[in-house]
């Protein structure tokens, strides 16, 4: 499956830590990310990923319109909410695409985990039906 890793600045270091723990299972998938967690993610854990822009440089963008082509299969964004991002509407425009093409998508590590759980244990394989990606 492919799945997109975003974090705001004052979360990368949470979905490092995220990324460290459930490595294994990420191994098995198609990674993407925005530019800085992208680089700090093949960095950091050695797993391969395909980098974007940086969020506020239209990276957001660039992987919704993965979502809106049904090439993207999960997200997983560790949001701010405390902190005013610059491209907040960018943000908002990224989760309603995951509501409109049923991405599953986790905004904090209690979502994600629960997201990448499921994905181990086959839950989520409803994405790889090819009518589904049509």
């Amino acid at each position: 499956m492919k799945i997109s890793l975003i974090a705001h600045d004052n979360k990368k270091d949470s979905l490092i830590q995220f990324v460290t723990a459930y490595r294994d299972i990420l191994a098995e998938h198609s990674l993407y990310a925005t530019g800085t967690t992208g680089q700090r993610v093949i960095d950091e854990t050695g797993l391969p990923v395909t980098r974007f822009r940086s969020g506020p440089l239209g990276g957001d963008q660039q992987i919704g319109g993965m979502i809106a082509d049904n090439d993207m299969d999960m997200i997983i964004f560790f949001r701010d909410p405390l902190t005013a991002q610059p491209h907040e509407p960018d943000v908002s425009a990224l989760i309603r695409l995951c509501d409109v093409y049923q991405i599953p998508l986790a905004t904090n590590m209690g979502t994600a985990e629960v997201l990448l759980k499921g994905l181990q244990e086959g839950f989520i394989d409803w994405r790889l039906i090819e009518e589904r990606r049509n």
